[in-house]
């Protein structure tokens, strides 16, 4: 703004200016709440922090008392010798130290043992099928034997090979050019990018029966965890969802974030049980149990005691704190809080909620109507938010299996956030579709505890491996 146009308005009035001057206060407390916004507070990721802030002491976390360090009973994992190593080289005493004397023909007493765990340089294992070729003597005809089944070219890789640039590729999140590097540097193979390319969608056809039956899994489940994200798809924004439980993950990318994709992944539209999820409105449009994320609800609540010194908050934070503990300590035995310690924090909730109300009153009808909903900041909607959705809130209260946060669903999709920031980006919406294929499968694999290697190597083989999994 210049100085005419600033003259201007004081030219037109006393209620111009007072208009002009609460515009601009509402404009710098927003500005103010958004630069004060962190990762302890909101939703945004630490990386977005910056290295200049300086460190929070806060957390919400208790102290324990505890040393750090192992704690007593820790099963610890230190390297110690074998009974059977694969080379033993006998290091012999010839004279003595102190005098010269030659020992060679003395009997020794003992052995002082020191052991060095070693990988040996691993070399390219080839394998030739030499299959006879033979002339019926009764009718002439040639007969040739049969090749093993997936040996179908002249020169090709190895099951175990495709399992490993495959968990390179989809674990490790080595980009092509890097994940080429290692098997020359490692291996000795010269690896075309073009041929892990091949691996990868070999590795994920292999996986559509898989994906199948995850989703229809993670359809009748009890619980299930959303989440998504925003991915970049050859420079165009689109959305990565996520569904998962403790033992099992489905990934799905699709162009939009709320239910036409919620739809496509094929979950919640047969969906029965409790979705744990972030108050994404989407979610609420199906007919199953809701329980929300607290803490989301947490940090949300930090921002509102912090920044706008609202003690409600800070007694919110303490009751859904104490309630967690609460019912961890009683889930240990497998049972729920009794009904009348129910009935005390859901009045002490409502008691919070009133007290916050009473700060956040609604604002006032105005004279001169004006299209749309009116402002009512963000800590009132916080505290509507709390009010009409308590039971979705406090669902973690009524049922044993439902989480106090949807931090599983985070863990989740952590990873393809990491995968964003080394690659960028994915190429092409089917680069998309194929990492989430052979993320579902590791990520599932990962949680049961078996080998992921061995496990994508048996994807490769043809095996069903996954009706072995719990569910």
């Amino acid at each position: 703004m210049k100085r005419e146009d600033a003259e201007k308005i004081y030219d037109l009035g006393k209620e111009a200016v007072v208009d002009l001057i609460l515009q601009l206060v509402e404009r710098i407390e927003r500005l103010e709440e958004q630069l004060y916004k962190n990762s302890n507070n909101s939703s945004k990721p630490p990386s977005s922090d910056g290295l200049k802030r300086k460190p929070r002491t806060r957390s919400q976390r208790k102290r324990t008392g505890k040393k750090t360090g192992g704690q007593k009973g820790h099963k610890g994992k230190t390297l110690k010798q074998v009974s059977s190593p694969d080379e033993i080289v006998p290091l012999l005493v010839e004279r003595c130290s102190c005098c010269g004397e030659p020992l060679d023909h003395h009997v020794f007493k003992g052995h002082d043992k020191r052991q060095v765990f070693e990988i040996p340089k691993i070399s390219i294992h080839v394998t030739e099928y030499q299959a006879e070729i033979k002339d019926c003597p009764h009718c002439g005809k040639e007969n040739k034997a049969d090749f093993p089944e997936g040996v179908t070219h002249k020169v090709q890789y190895g099951n175990y090979l495709k399992s490993i640039a495959s968990y390179l590729r989809n674990y490790q999140l080595i980009p092509l050019e890097r994940t080429k590097e290692i098997f020359e540097d490692i291996f000795s193979i010269p690896l075309s990018e073009g041929t892990l390319v091949n691996i990868t969608n070999k590795c994920s056809e292999s996986l559509n029966e898989f994906n199948r039956w995850v989703i229809n899994k993670l359809a009748h489940s009890r619980v299930v965890n959303f989440d998504e994200t925003g991915v970049n798809c050859g420079g165009t924004l689109h959305w990565l969802h996520t569904a998962g439980t403790e033992l099992l993950t489905s990934y799905f990318v699709h162009k939009k974030r709320g239910s036409k994709a919620c739809d496509a992944m094929g979950i919640l539209k047969e969906f029965k049980g409790t979705a744990v999820h972030d108050h994404w409105q989407s979610y609420f449009k199906y007919s199953c149990d809701h329980s929300l994320c607290n803490a989301h609800h947490i940090r949300e609540l930090t921002f509102v005691h912090e920044h706008h010194k609202q003690k409600w908050a800070q007694k919110m934070i303490t009751c859904l704190c104490e309630l967690k503990c609460e019912v961890e300590n009683a889930g240990t035995k497998g049972n729920l809080i009794e009904p009348y310690r129910m009935k005390y924090y859901e009045s002490r909730y409502k008691r919070i909620l009133r007290e916050g109300f009473a700060l956040n009153p609604p604002p006032e009808a105005e004279n001169v109507k004006k299209r749309g909903r009116k402002k009512k900041g963000k800590v009132l909607c916080l505290l509507e938010r709390l009010r009409v959705y308590r039971k979705e809130t406090l669902a973690f209260m009524f049922n044993c299996d439902v989480p106090f946060d949807n931090n599983l669903a985070e863990r989740d999709i952590r990873m393809v956030k990491v995968q964003q920031k080394v690659s960028g980006l994915f190429r092409t919406f089917s680069g998309a579709e194929q990492f989430c294929s052979i993320r579902s499968f590791i990520s599932t694999v990962r949680k049961q505890e078996f080998n992921i290697l061995d496990a994508l190597e048996r994807i490769f083989n043809g095996e069903q491996v996954y009706l072995k999994f719990n569910c």
